[in-house]
């Protein structure tokens, strides 16, 4: 390892260049009207990199490897899928819900418009949670990573982390974080160039170990991972606000096709190679499978390397941990004030919020620094309860729908997963901890798996259930009142103006001027 010092040095000396760096583009990019949005204002390939960088945060040197270890090649190959693949719903979904909520740039707008303030509040507290979640996981992430790879004390690393991102994203806003973002994509590149030449060149694998680990065979975890991440992650993606931040900052439809097909392939690509040095790990002798450290696999690899090694992926470490954070603050702020305050409060209070979240932020990281990945599965699990109700009502088929549907369905869903664990294991207590994901996804068993199952399909159910029961009641009702039955009438159409986007209008305005100018020579 780097001496105490040294890892110092090298930590405090990154964060200072990124405080000067974002203090600097933050007075450079500081506008009022770009602090929470910056809607239709970037190009395909800025967006690219923007949703790669939010799609990876320090997390990513930890639950990769530890799946692999878990659930060998399979898992590594299904979490990379379900990493990258679900950026393309923001292509499809995007495109309707701006048409639907041209003045938004969250997700939840569309849902205060569509269900109202209630449900609209309800989908907020369950957006800012997950939110909360992804920023304590990142800080959890941050403190592992510095102590296992250089065994000094990281709450001080922690602490200065938070006041960097909080003073340079309380100036700039969202668009300070757009900019880093590309900063933190160009740094993980580096990183992966690095790491991949340091392998090759200091990690002796014994092929005995490759038949011995097992990690190449199917195995019950593995097949679980098909289907518990491809519900978890394509759900909770859309209860990212920086998601739709950057969908919303799009300048085009097809520039947001392309944005993200490139980050959905280059996403992909990259969590496989991370998640391959858990397999590296084994093979190379450095952790045993199932082991308890399996998190640590990829800095055990490290400790092997010489200390510019060692260095460089400190400086990385740190600078994606930053842009991260950053990225989630901005995204955060952004929700609150939209949510709760309906964009109505000055500027300065979003500043404020900005710095204020940050204290429950630390205090929960550091006790829960323990098991990343299950903090990620709390969030998912949430999500596949809440999201498959709510994305119903983007099809004109479900008009009917009313928030009723959506918070019975969502909390229904959870209700459900708990009866379930009761049930499967005689105990209530065991029911509560299965909503925590409590023993993981690698308890041996069919909870976790069946979890997943229970919590969309409990909720789809249970909104069924509750929109029969209520269009039951107002049937009765208009019978009993000799009032008009309007529930299943159809809204409607909007006749407020579309935003297009700009290609069509540039389009647009060359075909009127070739037809004009056919016209004069008629």
């Amino acid at each position: 390892m780097i001496s105490d010092k040294g890892s110092n040095a090298i930590i405090y000396v990154t964060y200072a260049v990124m405080l000067v760096a974002g203090v600097s583009i933050g007075f450079y990019v500081r506008d009022k009207k770009t602090f929470l949005s910056a809607n239709r204002t970037q190009k395909a390939i800025p967006l690219a990199f923007n949703f790669i960088a939010s799609a990876f945060g320090c997390g990513i040197m930890s639950t990769y490897t530890q799946v692999a270890n878990v659930a060998g090649l399979e898992g590594v190959l299904v979490y990379a899928l379900t990493g990258g693949l679900p950026l393309l719903l923001f292509s499809f979904f995007g495109p309707i819900i701006r048409r639907q909520c041209p003045d938004g740039f969250v997700l939840t707008e569309w849902v205060f418009q569509r269900f109202g303030t209630i449900t609209g509040l309800y989908l907020s507290a369950c957006t800012i949670l997950t939110l909360f979640l992804f920023m304590v996981s990142e800080i959890a992430s941050l403190q592992y990573a510095i102590e296992t790879l250089t065994g000094v004390n990281a709450l001080p690393c922690i602490i200065v982390e938070c006041i960097v991102t909080s003073i340079y994203t309380s100036i700039g806003g969202f668009k300070v974080s757009f900019i880093t973002d590309n900063i933190q994509i160009s740094v993980v590149f580096l990183l992966v160039v690095v790491m991949s030449c340091s392998i090759g060149a200091y990690v002796h694998i014994d092929p005995s170990k490759i038949g011995e680990s097992g990690l190449l065979k199917g195995n019950l975890v593995g097949w679980q991972l098909i289907y518990i991440l491809v519900i978890a992650i394509f759900t909770n993606d859309m209860f990212m606000s920086g998601f739709w931040l950057r969908t919303f900052a799009s300048r085009s439809d097809k520039d947001l096709w392309i944005g993200c097909s490139i980050a959905a392939f280059i996403a992909t690509v990259l969590a496989t190679l991370f998640g391959v040095t858990g397999l590296i790990a084994v093979w190379g002798g450095l952790v045993e499978v199932g082991s308890e450290d399996s998190a640590a696999s990829l800095f055990y690899i490290l400790a092997a390397m010489p200390n510019w090694v060692i260095g460089f992926t400190l400086v990385f470490i740190v600078t994606i941990s930053t842009c991260t954070l950053d990225s989630l603050q901005s995204a955060l702020a952004s929700s609150i004030s939209n949510d709760i305050f309906r964009n109505k409060i000055n500027i300065i209070w979003c500043r404020i919020i900005v710095v204020l979240i940050i204290v429950p932020v630390i205090v929960v990281g550091l006790k829960v620094a323990d098991d990343v990945l299950q903090i990620y599965f709390i969030a998912d699990l949430l999500s596949a309860a809440v999201v498959p109700v709510v994305m119903l009502g983007l099809s004109s088929h479900f008009y009917f729908m009313t928030g009723w549907e959506v918070i019975g369905g969502g909390l229904g869903g959870l209700l459900a997963v708990f009866i379930f664990g009761t049930i499967y294991y005689h105990s209530a207590e065991e029911g509560g901890k299965l909503l925590l994901i409590w023993n993981g996804i690698y308890g041996g068993d069919w909870g976790c798996f069946a979890a997943f199952v229970v919590a969309p399909f409990g909720g789809l159910l249970i909104a069924a259930l509750i929109s029969v029961v209520r269009l039951s009641i107002l049937k009765i009702y208009s019978k009993v009142t000799g009032s008009e039955f309007t529930a299943l009438d159809k809204p409607q159409p909007d006749l407020k103006p579309i935003i297009r986007d700009q290609d069509d209008i540039e389009t647009e305005s060359v075909h009127v001027a070739e037809t004009d100018s056919l016209d004069q020579k008629r």
